[in-house]
């Protein structure tokens, strides 16, 4: 749930990069990093992908997550 509560806390998306894993669905993909708080203020720190459904951007895939420093 911290890390749900977190990325629906988040203003913004912190940054973009590109994805280094050879694994990847298209040549291109980014991934987001969000850096929000949960509803106790505990800083989460995500790592994760817009996905696309009928070339509308629906949501975001979580990758990973961490406590951030």
């Amino acid at each position: 749930m911290d890390i749900v509560e977190s990325i629906v806390n988040a203003v913004a998306i912190y940054k973009t990069i590109r994805s280094t894993s050879p694994y990847r669905e298209h040549t291109r993909e980014y991934l987001h990093i969000i850096q929000s708080t949960n509803l106790e203020g505990l800083m989460i720190y995500s790592k994760g992908k817009l996905i696309q459904e009928a070339g509308v951007e629906t949501y975001y895939f979580l990758i990973s997550s961490k406590k951030a420093i």
